[in-house]
């Protein structure tokens, strides 16, 4: 779920912004994907009506989603499929390298798939001798880039043409000599380096973006074509499936399939949405299985607030309107998840108060709320993250306390008495004079700031303006 190693997310962006190549790609990127979703957005009258419809069918299947699950399960098992349970990635993994080792395949071609991203299933195959070839294209320029994904759309969006080249060149094996940048033929490559892939493995593993309960339906879009050739070409196929996934009816995907493809790709419908319920003798693969995840999700479902981030449905509209994650990237965030849906998202599914790299997501937001705005099915995501915050603070509470815990409540004792705070008002005007020898600078509409104070308090300086203190309290005015 989370990179190991990784630093909290300040250090991690301070890393981030002193890379100028990758600030230009992001914006290049996400400028492209934000216009082009705001012009087949604005061709749907009833967007926000599409959005409170897609948020109401999340929450009604979230209120009852064990009777939906065991629902699914049924329906899958009367299709032939077999239906695993995991409770945690390690489950998940075992699972699915077992179904390969009896299967004697020392190979697999993959879906592209956050879900088997966030339990760690290609490191966990590799463990069994079982390589995983990731097939959708820009997962192929992480995975023979030796990179780590920094998009839930497009992992490899902190990379731009050029590079790629350079990453095939190295890592793809009978890559041409004279491999150019230009899209076309870094696709075409690519396309020879997978054919006989798909053509070779006997098993294939995907995730699913929606299980349809009552069908023992699994639903995947994708633009490239790659998905539908694992979906259907090997003997076994295994879908790793998030629980939060499943929707009640077959019906409830007509506003999905409006919401995800112009929320994602700025299309009116992906190139292809591929539907499978179980097994179909002599037409695609004969043995199917469904791993049902949890990993915290059960544990997230329990937040009353945190909650709604379950209804997520790995669009990353959030992402492409994020101004930190425009100039971070992915990778600051340490996660699977990154932008503001893994901000909270990963503090939901492994619990705040473990380790600082997860405590510090909450606080890589800037509050704007253009993430809540773009979200097709309207997750607050500000008030998740302020709701988060103050779930870090509980956490660590009791231990040494850090310097603004102590502020706080310096300030709280100081504001909860008025002869106290009269007290301090009589200094405002001694630190005024001893504060401006630090020099004063105007700010719009003629107030006027202190331009810089020594350590701490240059801390809050450097970044953000500090009113003058006045010269002459409200109670002292009012008594003169």
């Amino acid at each position: 779920m989370t990179f190991l190693g990784m630093p909290p997310f300040p250090a991690a962006a301070r890393t981030a912004l002193a890379d100028t190549q990758l600030r230009r790609n992001l914006a290049h990127a996400t400028g492209t994907i934000r216009a082009k979703r705001a012009a087949v957005v604005a061709e749907v009258a009833e967007w926000e009506e599409l959005r409170l419809a897609g948020a109401a069918i999340k929450d009604n299947t979230l209120r009852r989603l064990d009777e939906h699950l065991l629902t699914l399960e049924a329906a899958l098992q009367a299709r032939g499929v077999t239906v695993h349970w995991a409770r945690d990635a390690r489950e998940a993994c075992d699972v699915v390298a077992g179904i390969a080792r009896d299967h004697g395949v020392d190979e697999v071609v993959k879906v592209k798939s956050m879900a088997t991203q966030e339990i760690g299933l290609n490191e966990a195959l590799a463990e069994h001798g079982v390589t995983a070839w990731e097939t959708d294209l820009a997962e192929l320029v992480v995975q023979l880039g030796d990179d780590l994904p920094s998009h839930i759309l497009v992992p490899a969006i902190h990379r731009n043409r050029a590079e790629i080249r350079e990453i095939f060149r190295r890592g793809m094996a009978g890559a041409p000599a004279d491999l150019t940048d230009d899209p076309a033929e870094l696709a075409g490559a690519a396309r020879e380096h997978l054919r006989e892939k798909f053509l070779r493995a006997r098993m294939a593993v995907s995730g699913a973006n929606f299980a349809v309960a009552e069908s023992g339906t699994l639903v995947v879009v994708e633009s490239e074509g790659n998905g539908r050739m694992c979906l259907t070409l090997p003997e076994v196929l295994v879908s790793v499936v998030g629980i939060e996934k499943v929707v009640p009816e077959w019906a409830d995907l007509d506003v999905f399939l409006q919401l995800l493809p112009r929320s994602s790709t700025g299309e009116r419908m992906n190139p292809y949405t591929s539907a499978w319920s179980g097994v179909t003798p002599g037409d695609g693969p004969q043995e199917m299985h469904v791993v049902l995840l949890d990993n915290g999700r059960t544990r997230a479902l329990a937040d009353e607030v945190g909650r709604q981030a379950l209804r997520c449905i790995r669009c990353s509209a959030c992402l492409n309107v994020c101004p930190v994650y425009e100039r971070t990237g992915g990778h600051a965030y340490g996660s699977v998840y990154p932008g503001p849906i893994g901000a909270i998202l990963n503090p939901l599914l492994k619990g705040v108060g473990t380790d600082e790299q997860t405590d510090s997501l909450p606080y890589a937001s800037s509050l704007c709320g253009a993430c809540f705005e773009a979200c097709p099915v309207r997750i607050d995501i500000p008030e998740v993250l302020v709701h988060l915050r103050s779930r870090v603070v509980d956490a660590h509470r009791g231990g040494t306390p850090e310097p603004e815990a102590v502020a706080m409540k310096t300030a709280s004792w100081l504001l909860s008495d008025a002869r106290r705070l009269e007290f301090a008002e009589r200094g405002l005007g001694l630190a005024n004079r001893v504060l401006t020898r630090f020099g004063r600078r105007l700010l719009p509409g003629g107030r006027r700031a202190l331009s810089r104070l020594p350590w701490p308090g240059s801390r809050w300086t450097d970044t953000r303006d500090l009113p003058a203190p006045p010269r002459e309290s409200f109670r002292a005015w009012w008594r003169r």
